[in-house]
């Protein structure tokens, strides 16, 4: 029975590539071998859906056949046995959803093994891990170094899993192809079906000295560090991917992915609305009454100076344009608003409260 990939990642057939790549991060999140509770086979079974369902290509011919063929196309022969004195075999299912006649033909030639391409290993797994930093850093950009553990190319067989010198034999299994056939009988006859095989991965080909340091699989468990370059004006909870910084493949594949994820820490001092930045300034009854000029400090420890002109009311905010956070990836900045608290003096001498008194007439 053929696997059903949608319903493995946990989502409808008409997911978008958003959709498939979030129930992809999260189960293999859940399910990856090196954590507690991990599942080795789920995990495969869930990069092996991912690896169909992201790719346009091979989740038409999924939707299309009902499985994905090697090289990009359909192999074997959708003609019945003997027909036209070829003698090759009939699959019924791989006439659902058939496209048009010039997809039909392309099917017959792959049966004649006019074009066949060899499976190559699948890429390694993503990483996720997160990145905590400071406000001050998301302002000026940061370089960290964190470190890593994950699965990196065996230095001894530089990946390749064998000794190349000692070269490799054609698999007896498949006789070279990689694949093996297993011929199954239905109510219209006999139905062929291809799938990997499992003596030699789908090369085709046995090591005839497989590596000792990591066991024929091309890769080991490394502790390293890697540099992870912040840029001026990052938001919180922004991921930063970091291309073939994840998990080896094996037998040379290629590495996936490094995904951080970014968490500022809340500041003492700044709110942090988009790029702008709200900061609390006590200002005294009278600084305000006598208009006096209003110094303060910036995230980037600038020095910004007002007056405390009298058609400010207590309750709005001093605007300083482009004294915010930088927008990512410009020049331009957000502003910075000062919010106002008037300091009451805790006690005023019978002098004070005559001099106010006298203010008061005054404005009256």
């Amino acid at each position: 029975m053929a696997k059903d990939y949608y319903k493995i990642l946990g989502v409808e057939k008409n997911a978008t590539e958003d959709d498939i790549k979030k129930a992809y991060r999260k189960l293999a999140h859940q399910h990856h071998p090196d954590k507690k509770g991990g599942d080795a086979e789920h995990f495969k079974a869930v990069n092996e859906a991912y690896q169909i369902l992201s790719n346009k290509e091979k989740r038409r011919q999924y939707d299309q056949f009902g499985r994905v063929f090697e090289g990009g196309e359909p192999q074997g022969n959708p003609f019945g046995e003997g027909f036209g004195g070829f003698g090759v075999e009939f699959n019924p299912s791989m006439f659902d959803n058939m496209g048009d006649a010039g997809e039909i033909f392309d099917l017959f030639f792959e049966g004649l093994g006019m074009r066949r391409k060899r499976r190559t290993y699948e890429r390694g797994a993503d990483v996720e891990i997160t990145l905590n930093i400071t406000l001050e850093e998301a302002f000026h950009g940061t370089a960290k170094t964190l470190p890593i553990t994950h699965f990196t190319a065996c230095k001894e067989c530089k990946g390749q899993g064998y000794n190349p010198s000692a070269g490799t034999t054609p698999c007896a299994a498949c006789v070279g192809q990689g694949e093996v056939r297993e011929t199954r009988k239905g109510f219209f006859g006999n139905s062929v079906h291809i799938k990997t095989c499992a003596a030699c991965a789908g090369t085709g080909n046995i090591p005839n000295k497989i590596c000792s340091a990591c066991v024929g699989s091309g890769r080991v468990k490394t502790k390293e560090t890697i540099t992870v370059n912040v840029m001026p004006g990052i938001e919180n909870g922004q991921i930063i991917k970091v291309t073939k910084a994840g998990e080896r493949g094996p037998r040379g594949a290629e590495a996936g992915d490094l995904y951080v994820h970014l968490r500022i820490a809340a500041h003492p001092t700044f709110e942090r609305r988009n790029n702008d930045l709200i900061t609390k300034k006590e200002v005294s009854l009278l600084d305000l009454l006598l208009n006096k000029k209003i110094e303060v400090l910036g995230i980037g420890g600038e020095r910004y100076a007002f007056d405390l002109a009298q058609e400010i009311a207590a309750s709005e905010a001093v605007r300083i344009p482009m004294g915010g956070m930088p927008r990512l990836g410009s020049r331009a900045r957000g502003d910075l608003f000062v919010q106002l608290i008037i300091k009451r003096p805790k006690k005023i001498t019978t002098r004070a409260k005559q001099l106010l008194e006298d203010l008061k007439k005054e404005t009256e």
